[in-house]
């Protein structure tokens, strides 16, 4: 069961408008432009939240923009009552990690030089000044955990491009959790997995939402597995809020058949009793 405290919001986002034509200098006031539109709702802290959506609808721009990646036109985003616009992004990335969809592969790193880099943000002014501060042994400890939690540990030596695509997405998600965040967002973090894989990830997701508080946004194009592993779903049309509630408010067939346009079958999964769709 999730630890949901409702008095206190992790993410609160107010009136959030985002272009990427604005972000590159134009001021076309189409509205075909706007990735993200008038958007506002809060995330509970403690919670995990499943974001849900077709094609361009806006999702990976949305956790950007809760990372701080991008910043939006207009509106605002604070993180647990602090804006994140007045925050340092070192600030940000102390308590905000984010699995992105795809990692550059620019550099010959290793995996646990990877999963260490999730220590950053946590050393971030001892390089301002050409200064290094070297991870200590309890980082050390912290990362060979999680690696092992993540089955990558013995792919510690292992160069990045030497890697099956499952097995470095792993790692970029056991560099997020080193990070040790308050907020874990999470871009498609099973695309690139296997079946046994993707079980394994998101047991390991609820199990530190369930002991540690630890409050998770997903981006998924699963439904299924977004209505099996989240507690409430924001499900996104064009970048604004169709519906925001419990997988059994959500995913519902008059609601799927609007936004992706599809006929479905919504059924009861037979475990867990959540809602389970059919083409």
């Amino acid at each position: 069961m999730s630890l949901l405290v409702e008095s206190r919001a992790a993410l609160s986002v107010r009136d959030l408008t985002f272009s990427y034509h604005h972000v590159c200098g134009g001021h076309s006031r189409d509205d075909k432009g706007w990735a993200i539109r008038g958007l506002s709702f809060r995330v509970r802290e403690g919670e995990v939240l499943g974001i849900i959506g077709p094609n361009g609808s806006g999702k990976t721009s949305l956790v950007k923009l809760l990372a701080k990646v991008v910043r939006p036109h207009a509106g605002s985003i604070d993180l647990f009552g602090v804006a994140i616009d007045g925050m340092a992004q070192d600030a940000v990335a102390r308590r905000v990690a984010l699995v992105p969809q795809e990692t550059a592969q620019l550099f010959p790193f290793t995996i646990a030089e990877l999963v260490l880099m999730g220590r950053f943000p946590h050393h971030s002014a001892g390089w301002r000044f050409g200064g290094m501060e070297w991870e200590t042994p309890e980082e050390i400890g912290l990362a060979e955990r999680v690696m092992s939690d993540l089955h990558v540990r013995h792919l510690a030596d292992r160069l990045l491009h030497e890697v099956s695509g499952g097995e470095r997405q792993r790692a970029v998600i056991a560099r997020a959790l080193v990070q040790e965040p308050d907020v874990l967002l999470l871009d498609e973090p099973t695309a690139f997995l296997d079946l046994h894989h993707q079980m394994e990830i998101i047991a390991i997701l609820r199990r530190l939402n369930a002991q540690r508080g630890l409050t998770v946004v997903m981006v998924s194009h699963d439904l299924n597995l977004a209505s099996q592993a989240c507690d409430r779903l924001l499900l996104l049309r064009h970048g604004e809020m169709v519906a925001l509630g419990t997988p059994d408010e959500v995913i519902r067939p008059e609601l799927i058949r609007e936004v992706y346009d599809c006929e479905v079958l919504v059924d009861r999964h037979p475990v867990s009793g959540r809602p389970r769709v059919t083409l």
